[in-house]
């Protein structure tokens, strides 16, 4: 049989009723056709990708990624010292992590970058969906459906009630199993769960509180260091603070008026006999503090127990021995007189000082001491200290130099270090003279007839963290609401029920059916438990 001639095929193949791809169509054209975008197609297509739900968790996930570096190396806010160590310990490692912002982890971009978009992507969600939600809220529920046997647990019941009281039951049952309910003709259809859906609205909103109070309070709040040593007092002022970090937006009126003075520590320790090295059980300094019109008031400090004074909370973060030196020249004159503050160089507080007298002698004289609360020698004229109990035997070596102390450059200096390498030695290992050695109450010579120094008594020091952040009982609210929100959206079901009264005879024919938003295992319980209270109270209205 011939075939009909090309141009009828044509003529078939653009017939409208006739599939594209049919036998005789003509063929398709190979070239995919794409959808033209211009610059606001471009933009709808990228704030529909920054908005939406996946895009927020992995910016999430991004933010806790970026904030690794913040754990793992010293941060200039927190730690500047550390920062310092890191440069000197590992100078090729640090210029690269200096220049990617790594000491500067949470002021960094894209650290704030990521931040940001978190922030955008979270707001661009909250807004649809909420009003999504409030449309819902208003929304009746839906009409039932016509098959009901396609649904999660369908059950079926003959009853010889009629229709009307059938339904009636009905809606009081899911009433009072907390739906809403509509009625559609001989039937009834029912929603519950909205707070699931409330409590996700209220979970992302309040984790954009918790970015925004965490970001305002690092603006406004600060953090400052200071070493207070006992029956010394602390006031609370710029000039006080031995390192200071202010917020973005700090003003020195945020700093709340008070005094803090530091009347005793105490300190426990247990002994490990394997290292023979005493290990810290608790420590507490006993505070007084004062604000404005008040008197002093008792307080007590302790590890991870702040004591907070108005809106500043106060840590412990170290503590140590002080010795009182007191220098004097060759005519008897005081130069020096003091506690100083020696940090701790193991557990059982064998410490380092840093002594720096720049007047009152003929010569500058700096000097690096050791203190041994428990000394034993170990040799060599060096000691170690058995215990971090100290007693009248604790011992006082000093290494004095003699040297310009760069206190007169007028910049800042470090003043737990000692840079000798353009100073003169005139006792120690590096001298003629060995180093100095004083119990409590003993005065040595200085070498050259400088004068004297004198081991006057000893006290103890505590070095205290003081941080003021305005927005802290915010953060809590909002991690608060965080919590109750997530718990919200992950154990309350959104359901929606259906029980259609079929009439069947002398009675009814009902049939029961639900529908879950989501995954919801307990459905088919859920209905069968709706269907026997319908069934009782149906009963219960026939024999009334």
């Amino acid at each position: 049989m011939a075939s009909p001639p090309r141009s009828d095929r044509a003529a078939r193949s653009t017939d409208p009723l006739r599939p594209s791809d049919h036998i005789d169509s003509a063929p398709a054209d190979p070239a995919i056709a794409q959808p033209r975008l211009g610059v606001v197609g471009y933009l709808r297509f990228f704030w529909r990708q920054l908005t939406s739900m996946r895009t927020a968790l992995v910016l999430l996930l991004l933010l806790a990624l970026a904030a690794v570096p913040g754990s793992l190396v010293p941060q200039r806010s927190s730690d500047p010292n550390g920062v310092n160590q890191y440069r000197i310990d590992n100078p090729d490692a640090f210029e690269v992590l200096d220049k990617l912002g790594v000491f500067s982890t949470f002021s960094s971009p894209w650290f704030s970058a990521i931040y940001l978009l978190l922030f955008i992507s979270l707001v661009g969600c909250i807004i649809p969906r909420t009003k999504h939600h409030l449309d819902a809220l208003r929304a009746r529920p839906p009409k039932t459906p016509a098959r009901l046997a396609r649904l999660v647990g369908f059950t079926e019941r003959t009853s010889t009630a009629d229709a009307e009281a059938a339904v009636e039951e009905a809606r009081a049952v899911l009433r009072g199993a907390g739906y809403r309910v509509e009625r559609y003709g001989d039937s009834i259809s029912a929603e519950r769960g909205y707070l699931r859906e409330t409590g996700n609205l209220v979970f992302h909103t309040a984790l954009v509180g918790v970015l925004l109070t965490v970001g305002l309070g690092s603006g406004f709040g600060y953090n400052g260091q200071r070493v207070i040593i006992q029956d010394t007092a602390f006031t609370n002022s710029l000039a006080s603070y031995d390192s200071f970090i202010p917020g973005r937006f700090f003003t020195e009126s945020a700093l709340e008026p008070f005094s803090v003075r530091l009347d005793d520590f105490d300190g426990r320790y247990q002994l490990d006999p394997a290292s023979l090295q005493y290990h810290p059980l608790d420590y507490t300094a006993h505070l007084s503090v004062r604000t404005p019109g008040t008197d002093w008031t008792a307080g007590e400090l302790k590890v991870n127990a702040p004591l907070e004074v108005g809106g500043t909370k106060m840590y412990l973060l170290g503590n140590g021995y002080a010795p009182i030196v007191t220098v004097r020249n060759a005519d008897g004159d005081v130069a020096f007189s003091g506690p100083v503050a020696f940090l701790p160089q193991d557990a059982n507080l064998r410490s380092l000082g840093v002594i720096k007298v720049p007047d009152g002698l003929d010569a500058q004289l700096g000097m690096l001491a050791f203190f041994y609360p428990d000394p034993a020698p170990v040799g060599d004229g060096t000691y170690t200290s058995l215990s971090p109990y100290a007693g009248d035997s604790s011992l006082l070596t000093v290494t004095v130099y003699r040297g310009d102390l760069g206190l007169d450059e007028g910049g800042s200096v470090n003043a737990y270090a000692l840079d000798t390498d353009d100073l003169t030695p005139l006792a120690g290992p590096k001298a003629d003279v060995k180093a100095l050695e004083l119990t409590q109450g003993e005065t040595v010579e200085l070498p050259e007839g400088l004068g004297t120094i004198e081991f006057t008594g000893l006290k103890r020091f505590v070095s205290v963290d003081f941080h003021h952040d305005p927005t802290e009982g915010w953060v809590l609210l909002f991690a608060l609401l965080i919590l109750g929100g997530l718990l919200t959206s992950l154990f309350i079901p959104r359901r929606r029920m259906w029980i259609k009264a079929v009439p069947d005879g002398a009675g009814v024919r009902l049939e029961y059916a639900g529908l879950a938003r989501g995954e919801d295992p307990t459905l088919a319980a859920a209905v069968a438990e709706i269907a026997r209270r319908h069934a009782e109270r149906l009963e219960r209205r026939m024999n009334a």
